[in-house]
């Protein structure tokens, strides 16, 4: 099985240098209406412009503000994955620190409110 997880974005081209950068991954596809990154053998991370993805559900898809949804990505040296989202124009939500469920996590907000969490099993 693969999995693809795609955020929503008001600017693809934009969110797509973002990502770029933070994950240090070039893109595998980059068409009009969407841009992949391969994050490994199972998974795919998809940015789709937000008008792409309201013709194709039919819905109205809400704006960036608050979040939308949740990135949360294991990693190795969480902190400088984190330390490039701050670099590339992400703001921090919560700096890299010991969680109770047994991970190191930093966390961050992208300019489409997609928060991002890269974390370590400690």
């Amino acid at each position: 099985m693969k999995a693809h997880f795609i955020l929503y974005v008001t600017d693809q081209q934009k969110a797509a240098g973002f990502y770029s950068a933070v994950l240090n991954l070039q893109r595998a596809l980059d068409v009009p209406g969407m841009t992949e990154f391969v994050l490994n053998d199972g998974a795919v991370l998809g940015l789709m412009p937000v008008a792409g993805a309201e013709r194709l559900l039919q819905l109205r898809v809400p704006e960036p503000g608050g979040p939308r949804a949740e990135l949360y990505l294991i990693v190795e040296s969480p902190g400088e994955y984190h330390s490039r989202a701050l670099a590339s124009g992400a703001r921090e939500l919560s700096a890299l620190a010991d969680r109770d469920w047994g991970h190191r996590a930093a966390y961050s907000i992208d300019a489409d409110g997609n928060v991002i969490a890269f974390a370590e099993i400690i």
